[in-house]
């Protein structure tokens, strides 16, 4: 009986880790408007309508600002080339506003092409899954009641570990979502930073940081194939030689191991996307 409870849960745990995995390939492939049925997408498209008034208002003050840094006197606007430089600045800045959701959406659908090209070219899924090898099952169920007590102990401290890194990479990819609804919604405040050349600094910054959340998708997909890749190419050895408990704690922490790699890797997506685009 002990022995059944230590398989099961140990099966539970491995089955739990598939199908989190399975769930953060798919929620990678969704798009911002096909999430939980789009009704977050349109609450950040009713928030960004509501905030382009306050845009419209800060382009101006930047704009306003900009020209009186720029300019000592109004005899610099008798040069046409003057005049005309803060002329396309100021349309441009309220273009950004005005048409900043078909921007974004047009950066999110150029990165998502890049995470599709990246599915499908190496395989488009997860082929690799956790599992608990037949010669451990056989062993466990050969233990006595004295004998399974460590097991019990083993089968816990994996069950946990396994579970909280699963919460963890869930936890990222939803993370990432938030984000860009985030930045949907604010989007007209730091573009209007535009319409001023001392202020446009931050509508850059808005952007790179809203290229490398859209970039991240591609990073997740290609940590989940490496780890489905070094998982085939060195599973966990299993020495049916070893006494039950020794097996059981070799192979779960070895498999623990290649869990914090792929846990580590998905966590670090941004920070992998920051150095390798310089955003």
């Amino acid at each position: 009986m002990e022995g059944n409870w230590i398989i099961e849960s140990l099966k539970w745990v491995f089955t739990f880790w598939n199908d989190k995995q399975a769930e953060i390939w798919e929620l990678i492939s969704t798009t911002p408007e096909e999430f939980k049925g789009g009704e977050i997408w349109t609450l950040a498209l009713e928030i960004n309508e509501g905030l382009k008034a306050i845009g419209y208002g800060l382009l101006v003050l930047f704009f306003a600002v900009s020209v009186c840094k720029s300019t000592i006197n109004f005899r610099d606007f008798r040069r046409p080339e003057q005049g005309l430089r803060f002329f396309i600045r100021f349309v441009l800045a309220k273009t950004a506003v005005t048409y900043g959701i078909d921007l974004m959406t047009a950066v999110f659908n150029i990165c998502g092409g890049i995470t599709q090209t990246v599915m499908s070219g190496l395989g488009g899924s997860i082929t690799t899954a956790a599992s608990l090898p037949g010669e451990i099952v056989t062993a466990i169920e050969g233990v006595g009641l004295l004998e399974s007590i460590p097991l019990w102990l083993v089968s816990l401290l994996g069950t946990l570990f396994i579970t909280v890194m699963s919460f963890i990479l869930l936890l990222t990819v939803y993370g990432r979502f938030f984000r860009l609804y985030m930045f949907t919604a604010l989007a007209p405040l730091p573009l209007a930073s535009f319409a001023g050349q001392t202020t446009s600094s931050s509508g850059r910054a808005f952007i790179k940081s809203y290229i490398g959340v859209c970039m991240e998708g591609a990073v997740i997909v290609l940590a989940c194939l490496i780890y489905s890749a070094f998982l085939s190419s060195s599973a966990p050895a299993v020495d049916s030689s070893l006494p039950a408990v020794t097996m059981a704690w070799q192979y779960i922490g070895q498999l623990i191991f290649n869990m914090l790699i792929l846990t580590g890797l998905v966590k670090g997506a941004d920070r992998v996307v920051k150095e390798m685009l310089g955003l």
